[in-house]
């Protein structure tokens, strides 16, 4: 039923996101495709409230390290996060862990 599960080869994973400076979990992250994170989605994070990421940066709340910013993937028109590189940490997780 995801519209963009396809485009990106049919696999799909859970990730926690954290991070890589002080290991403070952030978000949990709904990834498609192989390669690496260089966005974030604002519709496939989990458990987080993502309206102020529209505006706001994306800081740690532990240590207030800049992760990422928010951008309007031109591709497909949709808000996300693009990530600085090195800033976040990730760890594959299960579905029950949600």
């Amino acid at each position: 039923s995801d519209q963009y599960k396809k485009a990106r080869g049919g696999k799909s994973r859970w990730l926690q996101i954290f991070c890589e400076k002080c290991e403070e979990p952030l978000v949990k992250y709904q990834k498609d495709g192989p390669g690496i994170l260089k966005r974030m989605y604002l519709d496939r994070m989990h458990g987080v409230d993502t309206v102020k990421w529209l505006t706001e940066n994306f800081v740690c709340p532990n240590c207030e390290t800049l992760l990422g910013i928010p951008i309007i993937y031109k591709k497909e028109d949709r808000p996300a996060i693009r990530l600085f590189a090195g800033a976040v940490g990730k760890k594959i997780i299960s579905a029950k862990e949600l």
